[in-house]
């Protein structure tokens, strides 16, 4: 086995990877719908006049809750704005639900309320429960996008780009890569660039690195479409100080994933320069299903979503 190949089973194999064929569950009860057709991304999408209300929401780790309340907080604004993003929308709102002891629950709201301030967002409602047992932390956003990101909309000859910050340094007891102290208050424009990308047309589809890793998560905005993609690492942005391997399985504070038409890839490549962002053309999507990773002449298979899915909502 090549050093690549040992790479792409280690990302198959991810925890949170593995635990996505778990979300298959709702087609099952539920029956066929929007997960089945569309959009297959992480809101929900609400015609509202010319624009669109997309809707979203993340349990958070019940481990990481326990183990840092406050950072939970914080990670359950971030992932939901991030998702907002994803979709092309901007943040108006959060909500929450928070269950715990009264210091666990006054760290997490402490949490969402220091990261709701950072991106500019406000906590407008929620529910909380006291109790003596295991904390748990759920938040939901609500944004608004003028023209939505979906996955339904990447198509084979779209160009794969990454936009991302790689100023920070990786958790020791996470797989979790933070650009708080970098980019400060900036980051609230940072996510609502996507909005302005999806707005002119830069971008047709994206979905935000998240637990499952780059790779785990590009594998999801392909999975609809079943498309395929030869990823190149030789040109992966990685930052200082972290290997590949972690880079490519952690859950960064701000990277995401874009399918752009062809002629607006430099279009793509500028918006996130201008705001001393790194992106980077990954590849070029395809009708093969495979998601491959290439290094030099060397190229391997991690999925082919032709025979298998990564959340199961499509058969």
């Amino acid at each position: 086995m090549t050093e690549l190949d040992a790479l792409a089973q280690s990302l198959r194999r991810l925890p949170a990877v593995v635990a996505k064929a778990d979300i298959g569950l709702v087609a099952e009860v539920l029956g066929p719908g929007d997960w089945y057709a569309g959009p297959g991304d992480d809101g929900a999408v609400l015609p509202a006049g010319e624009g669109a209300v997309v809707v979203g929401g993340e349990a958070i780790l019940p481990a990481f809750v326990a183990a840092d309340p406050y950072g939970a907080g914080v990670a359950a604004v971030l992932a939901n704005v991030n998702d907002l993003a994803a979709m092309g929308a901007r943040p108006v709102a959060l909500l929450d639900t928070v269950v715990g002891s009264e210091t666990a629950c006054r760290e997490m709201l402490r949490g969402m309320r220091w990261a709701a301030q950072l991106y500019d967002v406000p906590i407008v409602g929620g529910h909380l429960t006291r109790t003596d047992g295991p904390p748990a932390l759920s938040a939901f956003g609500i944004g608004r996008a003028d023209r939505v990101l979906s996955a339904q909309h990447a198509a084979p000859g779209h160009e794969l780009v990454i936009g991302c910050c790689i100023e920070g340094a990786m958790r020791a007891d996470f797989p979790f890569f933070p650009s708080f102290d970098q980019r400060g208050t900036r980051l609230a424009g940072d996510v609502r660039l996507l909005a302005d990308l999806a707005t002119s047309g830069v971008a047709v589809a994206a979905k935000d690195v998240s637990m499952a890793g780059l790779v785990g998560s590009l594998a999801m905005l392909l999975e609809p479409g079943r498309l395929g993609v030869s990823l190149d690492l030789d040109v992966l942005p990685v930052p200082d100080g972290v290997s590949r391997a972690e880079w490519l399985a952690c859950f960064p504070c701000y990277a995401f994933l874009l399918a752009c038409p062809p002629s607006q890839v430099d279009a793509c490549l500028g918006a996130f320069t201008d705001r001393d962002l790194c992106a980077r053309p990954l590849g070029v999507l395809d009708d093969t299903g495979r998601l491959r990773l290439r290094q030099g002449d060397e190229t391997v298979e991690v999925f082919d979503l032709t025979r298998e899915g990564v959340t199961n909502l499509r058969h």
